[in-house]
Order: C-alpha cells, then sequence, then structure tokens
C-alpha cells in the first residue's frame, strides 16, 4: 500500500518569487518545475518540500503530505474498503493521484509516477 511520504506541499502566492526565496535565503534547489509548482530538494534529505501555486495561503488544508505508492487504484480500493473518505482520481502529464482525509477531515495525497 503506501510506501514513502513523497514530498511536503506549501502553499504559496507566488511560485517564481517563493522559490527564489528558497534558494536564495534557504539554499534549496529546484529539482523539478511543474505548471504552478516547484519541487525542492533540502540538502541530501529524501523527502522534498513542493511549493504550489494558490489564491488562499491562508487556508491550512494547503498545506498536505503526500504519499507515494506504486499501485494507485489498488491502493485507493484499499482505503475505500477500509471506509476512509477518499476524493475522485485524477492524472495530469506527470502524476496519477488522490486525496483522501483523516478523521479530523486533514487533507492528505497518494501519487503514483514513472
Amino acid at each position: 500500500m503506501i510506501e514513502k511520504i513523497d514530498t511536503m506541499c506549501l502553499a504559496v502566492k507566488d511560485v517564481e518569487k517563493a522559490g527564489t526565496w528558497y534558494e536564495e535565503k534557504l539554499g534549496f534547489t529546484v529539482s523539478f518545475k511543474g505548471d504552478g509548482y516547484r519541487v525542492l530538494s533540502i540538502g541530501s534529505h529524501p523527502v522534498p518540500l513542493t511549493i504550489e501555486e494558490t489564491g488562499n495561503v491562508e487556508s491550512s488544508s494547503q498545506n498536505y503530505p503526500i504519499f507515494f505508492t506504486t499501485d494507485l487504484d489498488g491502493t485507493y480500493d484499499q482505503l475505500k474498503e477500509k471506509k476512509v473518505k477518499v476524493g475522485d482520481k485524477h492524472r495530469d502529464v506527470e502524476n496519477y493521484y488522490f486525496d483522501f482525509y483523516d478523521l479530523d477531515g486533514n487533507r492528505l495525497q497518494v501519487c503514483c509516477y514513472d
């Protein structure tokens, strides 16, 4: 089922400005650029930080962990069988993913990619 934490997300108003700030101020490096987001490597730590451009950075629901699986459909089915609230599956150019929620309604996500 879930194999590791893939990344942690942080909502930002302007991904370009925020990316530059994280690079210049904290020494993070951009390991991947996507439409509206950047994946930042933090030293040699295996879990990166993803900054995601959004209109509402005050909402704590914008900050959520993304877990990785090699079998997204199987993980989705297993969570549903366990009566976990899950959202719809989505696919973009790089990722296949869905959101799910804990008992307190906190947003979590599972992704799969090549």
